[in-house]
C-alpha cells in the first residue's frame, strides 16, 4: 500500500466518531496476553467490519510481542431489573452466551449470533429507558429465535420458560409449529 493510500484511510478513520471517543489511545494499560506486561502501545487501528469497534494492533513493552484488542465505545445502556428486584448492569455477554447454548450444533453462524445480540442491544438502547426488566430481554431473544430457528428457539425456551412438564412443553412446540403453519400459507 502506498503512503497515499495510508494517509486516506487513516484520515478516515480519524474523523469516524466512534474513533474519536476512543481517540486518546497511544499509551492505554492493557495487559499483554504473553506475559501479562501492564503497558503496551498501539501499533496501527482501524474500524472493524460492522463500524461499530475499533481493531487495535498493540506491541507489549515488556516482551515487545504483538497481539490484537477489539474496542467498543461504552454507550448509556438501562440497568436490568430482575425477577427477584435485583439491579444489575445490562451484560451483552450473557445474551452472547445464550444465544451461543441455544444455537449449539446448528446450522448458525457465530457472525449471525453477533448481529442478534447488536440488535437486541440496540433495542433496549434506543428505547431510552434507565430500566428493563429481565423478562422483556428474554422475550426478544425469543422473538429473535423464533425467527431465525425452531430448535434454537425451543432449547432457548425450555429454559427461559421454566416448563414444570411436558404438556406446556408440547403446547410451546405446537404454537412454533401453528405459527410455520400460517407463515407457510401466506
Amino acid at each position: 500500500m502506498t503512503e497515499k493510500k495510508r494517509k486516506t484511510k487513516g484520515e478516515k478513520l480519524n474523523e469516524h466518531p466512534l474513533y474519536l471517543s476512543l481517540c486518546d489511545h497511544r499509551f492505554k494499560i492493557m495487559k499483554c496476553p504473553f506475559c501479562n506486561h501492564p503497558e503496551s502501545k498501539v501499533v496501527d487501528s482501524r474500524l472493524g467490519k460492522e463500524k461499530d469497534t475499533i481493531r487495535r494492533r498493540r506491541e507489549c513493552l515488556g516482551c515487545h510481542k504483538r497481539f490484537t484488542t477489539s474496542e467498543r465505545a461504552e454507550d448509556a445502556l438501562p440497568l436490568v431489573v430482575k425477577k427477584d428486584g435485583r439491579r444489575e448492569a445490562f451484560n451483552r455477554l450473557k445474551i452472547y452466551n445464550g444465544l451461543k447454548k441455544a444455537c449449539e450444533k446448528r446450522p448458525i453462524s457465530i457472525n449471525l449470533i453477533e448481529k442478534i445480540v447488536n440488535r437486541i442491544e440496540l433495542h433496549f438502547q434506543d428505547r431510552g429507558e434507565r430500566e428493563v426488566k429481565s423478562s422483556e430481554i428474554g422475550e426478544r431473544v425469543m422473538e429473535e429465535l423464533h425467527h431465525l430457528d425452531g430448535v434454537a428457539y425451543v432449547r432457548f425456551a425450555s429454559v427461559y420458560r421454566q416448563f414444570k412438564d411436558i404438556q406446556e412443553f408440547m403446547d410451546e412446540l405446537k404454537d412454533l409449529l401453528g405459527n410455520k403453519e400460517e407463515t407457510k400459507k401466506k
